[in-house]
């Protein structure tokens, strides 16, 4: 069981199990005792628990009963770490949640069923797409005189007005009427 103490604005620790003011000497004892404490604060019900375990260790580092230089750089390493990977497991966490959350709704989970069947029948039709594309760029066969049929059609042309279209009844120069 969890050992509940209420910090003060005066910093006094009060131990509720107890109903009693108590040290932090007291609290690392409790600790080292494998007790678990929680502390928060009186005026603000905010968690200070870790708070209050470091100003236990920087005590207890006042009284000549430190704590290894080591042990201190990987606290303050892990500290960051665990911080950043605290957000990440709760953000994973929440994804997770959300994703497993809508995929019970069965109008959700018929619609991505659907969207996955839609996604490879676009990436059928991009392929038949390319197919074609890479079929019609292939260079088609020529054909006899061809290329003098049209400048025949050229040749054969109407003339026009200066506006460019015909009109019923006009007549061109040179023409006798």
């Amino acid at each position: 069981m969890v050992r509940l103490i209420k910090r003060y604005e005066s910093r006094k620790l009060y131990d509720t199990e107890e109903s009693r003011y108590v040290s932090l000497d007291e609290i690392a004892a409790w600790v080292r005792a494998d007790q678990e404490v929680r502390v928060i604060d009186n005026a603000t019900s905010e968690d200070v628990t870790a708070q209050t375990l470091t100003q236990v260790i920087l005590d207890e580092g006042r009284n000549g009963r430190s704590l290894p230089t080591e042990l201190l750089h990987d606290l303050v390493r892990f500290g960051a770490r665990a911080i950043t990977s605290g957000v990440e497991q709760v953000q994973h966490g929440v994804d997770s949640f959300v994703r497993s959350s809508i995929d019970r709704i069965t109008p959700v989970r018929e619609a991505r069923e659907e969207m996955t069947v839609l996604r490879g029948r676009l990436e059928e039709l991009e392929r038949s797409l390319r197919r074609l594309e890479t079929e019609s760029a292939a260079p088609a066969p020529a054909r006899k005189g061809a290329s003098k049929k049209k400048a025949a059609r050229k040749a054969v042309a109407k003339p026009t007005t200066k506006t460019g279209s015909r009109r019923a009844g006009s007549t061109m120069r040179g023409d006798l009427r």
